[in-house]
Order: structure tokens, then C-alpha cells, then sequence
């Protein structure tokens, strides 16, 4: 099924891999989309491709009886420019057609269910607002900027800096013409709309709190609070779907890739060891922005940033990946095994740590040695 924002074209075949029929299904009349779909046999198998707008589709697709399953786009293209197929709707919805006769579902990705869907749409949200009060907040320092205006706070946004924005969008300035506060007025309004949407989203994040152990769990870790907690709760969604830390790091973008080639380019230095870009980048940014405030909190987190970074005068970006990327193995453990998190995790079975040191060719324990007083 090669699935658009109005329509939908689909192309069915026999057991033998042969095309019998061909459909277009229109997205606005829902009623005779909810018929036609009851007409096909229930448990096809169903694929469309995870691009954007298929979350609906596919819940209808499962509450018709049908089976829903998502193909990978970025290795459908490869798969498309190795065929030679030009990049049509028809042809789109041939390939699809033609995954499911595959020896191995090397094209399937894990269907994110409505639940895990729905709480990423509120922390995505929840995202989009931050950026927009960052703009805004931008806007109104640039209104400062061009009329001079001035002051001493050293948040403009905090306590006494909200205060002082609010004298003056009431009694105004001297320096400030009757069109700049009004652009002074909305920018102000808009911010107080824009936190008091903020502080509805945190509310109702607090409210989950007590329902979901798990959240518990991530908010122990080093450089996690309340909203990045629930950021990898939603983007994860499901943590059996990563076979082990390797593959989640992959996921998020902090698994370094290599690009190795037998012949330089004399014009362009060697790209070495990268991260990669077709993850998840939410996922990315979230670890990341955890690893500051882990590095922050100190202990083996900042140890390691320190010796990654020469003391943080160098690398630090580097030095942030590094932790981001331990970050991403502590989390993997966390929650694949409901663990409690540990600042110092106990040492593995057989570890030099759980030996006792023993002096050498004596077998006898090693104690240290007090020298006698002499009288």
C-alpha cells in the first residue's frame, strides 16, 4: 500500500507473487474507506512504508482485521535504484507488494502501537513549545537591542526581569515608539501563553509519574529528570525490539560509523570515524543533553569526560559523546532488567574486584604491614 496525504494505491497478489488486482482508496471518505476495507479478507498481510502518515491508516487496517506491517523507506530506495524502477505511485505500490514474498522481513520495522505513538505526540509537543518560547524570548531581547533599552538582570525571563517586562508593557518608555510596545505587549503575552501550556504538559507528566514504575527508574539515572525520562520512555516505546545496547546506541544516533576507502581524496581530508544520521535524532539529542548534566553531577561521569577531553580544554563535544553514549548502555540495563540505577555498579562475577589479593607465592592473604614501635 503506497500511502498518501488523500489517497492510497494498492496492489494485490496471488500466492505465486502474480498481480490480481489493483485498488485506490480515498483517505476523506472515511465511511466508504471503513467498507472497502472490510471487504478484503482478514489476516492480509498489509505493508506500507514508514514514511509520514501511516500511524491512522494502520489502526484502521488492525481494527478491519487486517495485518499492518512497516517496510524500512530508506532501504526500499536502494532496493528500488538496484531494480531501475522509476518512482512512481504504481510502481511504489508494486514493491510493497513484493516484500512480504521476501525469504527474510530484512525490510520490516517494529510498528510503534497507538499508546507509544500518542505519548511521543506529547513530548514532540512539548518540544515544539520550547523552541517556539525560545524564539520568542529571542525576539524580545532583539526589540531591546533595537531602542536601546537596558537593564541588570542577569535573566531578563526570571522572577524580577518578568516583573520589570510587565511595568513596561504597562506604563512603556521613552525610548520605546507606540509600535514597538505593541510588539513588546505581544511577544510578552505570547510567553505567558506559551508557559502556561508548559506548565500544563508538566503537570499531566507528574500525574503519569505514579502510574509508570519505569519512569521511575530512568529518573535515578545521572543527567535524567522528569521530561528527559519520559522523552526515552516514548521515543523507545519498546526495549526487547534492540537485541542489545549496541543496537539501541545505533538507533540513536551514538554508535560511531567508519568510512573507510582504499584511495584518499587529495582534496578532502579523511572523515574517519562519524556518527551516523538515519536514526532516531530525539533519541540522540536526549542522551546528549542528559550527558551534560551528568558530567555536571561529577563522580565517574565527569572521570570520564575529563580523560576523554585532556581535562575539558579540548574535544569537548567528543567528551559529551563519549558519556552519551555510556549514558545509553546504563539505560539499555535499567530497564531490559528493571534494575534500580547505581552511581557504582557492583563489580561482574569473576572480576579482579571481587578477588581478595593474595601475597605472592604464599596463598595467604595480603595484609599491609605495621611496623613496631620500638620502646
Amino acid at each position: 500500500m503506497d500511502v498518501h496525504y488523500k489517497f492510497s494505491n494498492v496492489t494485490f497478489r496471488d500466492k505465486d507473487g502474480r498481480v490480481v488486482r489493483r485498488e485506490r482508496l480515498m483517505h476523506p471518505l472515511r465511511d466508504q474507506l471503513r467498507q472497502r476495507l472490510s471487504r478484503w479478507p482478514r489476516g492480509t498481510p498489509i505493508v506500507l512504508e514508514a514514511s509520514f502518515g501511516w500511524g491512522w491508516l494502520s489502526d484502521l487496517l488492525s481494527e478491519m482485521g487486517l495485518e499492518p506491517q512497516l517496510s524500512n523507506c530508506y532501504k526500499l530506495e536502494q532496493m528500488r535504484k538496484a531494480r531501475g524502477w522509476v518512482k512512481t505511485n504504481k510502481k511504489d505500490a508494486d514493491m510493497l507488494s513484493l516484500l512480504p514474498f521476501e525469504t527474510t522481513a530484512w525490510w520490516e520495522v517494529w510498528l510503534a502501537p497507538p499508546q507509544v505513538r500518542n505519548r511521543r505526540e506529547q513530548m514532540r509537543f512539548r518540544g515544539d513549545l520550547v523552541a517556539v518560547q525560545t524564539a520568542v524570548k529571542s525576539r524580545i531581547h532583539a526589540i531591546f537591542h533595537r531602542h536601546g533599552l537596558f537593564h541588570e538582570f542577569s535573566d531578563l525571563f526570571g522572577g524580577k526581569g518578568r516583573r520589570f517586562l510587565a511595568e513596561l508593557c504597562i506604563g512603556g518608555s521613552e525610548y520605546l515608539s507606540p509600535q514597538a510596545l505593541q510588539a513588546l505587549r505581544g511577544q510578552v503575552k505570547l510567553l505567558d501563553h506559551l508557559r502556561g501550556q508548559l506548565a500544563d504538559i508538566e503537570r499531566i507528566l507528574h500525574r503519569q509519574l505514579a502510574k509508570t514504575p519505569l519512569i521511575s527508574w530512568l529518573k535515578k539515572i545521572d543527567g535524567f529528570g522528569l521530561i528527559l525520562s519520559h522523552v526515552l520512555a516514548a521515543e523507545i516505546g519498546k526495549i526487547e525490539r534492540f537485541r542489545n545496547h549496541k543496537a539501541l546506541a545505533s538507533y540513536s544516533l551514538l554508535a560511531p560509523r567508519s568510512k573507510d576507502t582504499g584511495q584518499d581524496d587529495p582534496d578532502h581530508s579523511p572523515l574517519g570515524r562519524h556518527l551516523g544520521t538515519c536514526g532516531n535524532r530525539t533519541l540522540k539529542w536526549a542522551f546528549i543533553e542528559a550527558a551534560h548534566g551528568a558530567v555536571r553531577s561529577g563522580g565517574r561521569w565527569r572521570a570520564m569526560f575529563d580523560r576523554v577531553t585532556c581535562g575539558g580544554r579540548k574535544d569537548r563535544n567528543r567528551g559529551y559523546i563519549k558519556v552519551a553514549r555510556e549514558l545509553v548502555k546504563v539505560v539499555y540495563v535499567v530497564w531490559s532488567k528493571g534494575l534500580d540505577y547505581q552511581p557504582d555498579p557492583p563489580a561482574r562475577p569473576g572480576s579482579d574486584k571481587n578477588k581478595k589479593r593474595s601475597r605472592s607465592g604464599t596463598g595467604q592473604l595480603l595484609h599491609p604491614m605495621v611496623h613496631a614501635l620500638r620502646a
